[in-house]
């Protein structure tokens, strides 16, 4: 038994040659599904079971493009009578408005705009040449690859040896890449504008309330950055573009098998609440220990920041670690991702001010936010905490919480002395080497000792946390930072003279 998805724009006949497929495939295709209305099932976009929630008919943009072809779906979804609207029925409350698109426009385009580019040059530095057909088949996969790079990169390096000694090198920028296939991305712009008249005609001025981008091209920047633009909201980009389809498929099969099972039985899928976050979203810091920005049962949609700093001098990049969970050990929590900030200009450690923000939308949808505000560098991302989450899953880390509480309290206390702890001494130490001799035979003795005693606590921390008495660590800590007060005035005086 299947669900299967097939473009919007499929008429009757087309349909039902996709069912008599499936027959003689051995399949029972129990649902045919369009391919946009699935892809906003993957997202939650459908039926909310939940109670608090809105329940309106919403506007949703389906921006897809694959390879070789582009399309353009706007969806009216309208929500069933009363909140016990039944699941196996979720796509019928799906009407698609309007469609456009492009059937000789997808990626394979800005490949071969690289391609054309290569071998322009590779004509102008080496003069006219025919390339045989490998050497064709090797130039597409390098301008793919170079596309797929300049997606996370800035500029990517590019090396062909055409033989006879002669090679061609260079490096092909972002921007440059931008330049080539600005044109393509104009095209979809186009299709989107007379999809959105047409849609219009039946909801009136409504706005949009959700873009999502489906197929591989959509990875490229610019896209999303035209697209954000031209329809006024941040686009959905948090599952993989290649996917989605396949995932609304699964939503909807796992909906109609779900009808289908004995009342008694249907604990292992039910839906979860999406009006509230149902579990704490947080980054690991260091010592691996868990932030949490956004506390369960916040409720929808929810925004909240924080600010963070580097451990480590001369750190040129920041790796981000979302976490999902109660317990207050990164260990002991879900991992949703992790993405790293690079390009910071080296910088001692705690000069850094990393400013990372996480919003919930009311449809699930975590974006993260993380802006290295001295240096300007920024990196967002968009995940679905609640993908493959059930229910059961929620309560057994609620209750894990509970039984480890007064544990991974301490834990992560002990963790963040280790830290702080670490810092403070680190730079005590770079001080006392620079201007040690500046200060009073006694104060700099007392120094020293503390700092020796401080030093032990922290190494037998991190051998073994449960041994270390937190309060008489933190005390340390505090003893360490008055006794080094006359050694900030040194500091701070000869920052002065030296202007």
């Amino acid at each position: 038994r299947a669900v299967v998805t097939v473009p919007a724009y499929f008429d009757d006949a087309q349909r039902q040659a996709t069912r008599d497929a499936g027959r003689l495939a051995g399949l029972e295709v129990v649902r045919i599904v369009n391919e946009p209305t699935a892809a906003a099932l993957a997202y939650g976009l459908g039926l909310r079971e939940s109670a608090g929630v809105e329940r309106r008919s919403r506007l949703v943009v389906v921006y897809d493009l694959g390879g070789g072809t582009f399309d353009v779906s706007v969806l009216k979804i309208t929500p069933g009578e009363g909140i016990g609207a039944s699941v196996a029925q979720v796509s019928d409350f799906f009407q698609v408005l309007s469609t456009s698109g492009d059937t000789h426009l997808g990626g394979d385009d800005f490949d071969q705009a690289l391609v054309a580019l290569f071998t322009r040059e590779i004509g102008e530095r080496f003069g006219a040449m025919s390339f045989p057909p490998e050497t064709v088949q090797a130039l597409r996969q390098l301008g793919e690859s170079v596309k797929i790079k300049l997606s996370d990169s800035e500029s990517a390096g590019v090396r062909v040896d055409v033989g006879a000694g002669r090679v061609y090198e260079r490096s092909v920028a972002r921007a440059e890449l931008e330049g080539l296939v600005g044109p393509l991305v104009e095209r979809t712009i186009g299709a989107c504008e007379r999809a959105m008249k047409d849609a219009k005609r039946a909801m009136g001025d409504a706005a949009v309330d959700a873009v999502v981008l489906v197929g591989g091209a959509t990875r490229t920047p610019l896209v999303r950055k035209r697209v954000k633009e031209f329809f006024g909201i941040e686009p959905y980009t948090a599952l993989n573009p290649d996917e989605v389809v396949a995932l609304g498929a699964a939503v909807q099969a796992e909906a109609m098998s779900r009808i289908e099972k004995p009342a008694g039985d249907r604990r292992g899928t039910q839906s979860l609440l999406l009006d509230v976050v149902p579990l704490s979203l947080g980054i690991e810091t260091v010592g691996g220990a868990m932030a949490k920005l956004i506390v369960r049962n916040t409720t929808v949609p929810a925004r909240q920041s924080e600010m963070f700093s580097t451990s480590v001098d001369n750190q040129t990049g920041i790796k981000l670690h979302v976490l999902q969970g109660e317990r207050e050990m990164a260990a002991d929590c879900r991992s949703l991702g992790r993405f790293e900030i690079t390009g910071i200009p080296p910088m001692p450690a705690g000069i850094p001010k990393l400013r990372v923000e996480f919003a919930v939308d009311a449809s699930g949808i975590l974006t993260v936010r993380a802006t290295e505000e001295r240096s300007g560098k920024r990196l967002e991302r968009q995940i679905v905490p609640n993908h493959g989450l059930t229910q059961d899953e929620v309560s057994r880390m609620e209750r894990e919480s509970f039984t480890h509480a007064r544990e991974d309290m301490t834990r992560h206390r002990v963790v963040d002395l280790i830290a702080n702890c670490s810092l403070d001494v680190g730079w005590i130490a770079k001080q006392m080497d620079r201007l040690g001799g500046e200060l009073p035979a006694e104060i700099r003795e007392d120094l020293e000792s503390r700092v020796a005693s401080l030093r032990g606590m922290i190494e037998a921390a991190k051998a073994d946390w449960k041994s270390v008495d937190a309060d008489a660590m933190y005390m340390a800590k505090e003893e360490m930072d008055r006794a080094s007060v006359r050694l900030h005035e040194i500091a701070i005086a000869k920052s002065l003279r030296e202007g």
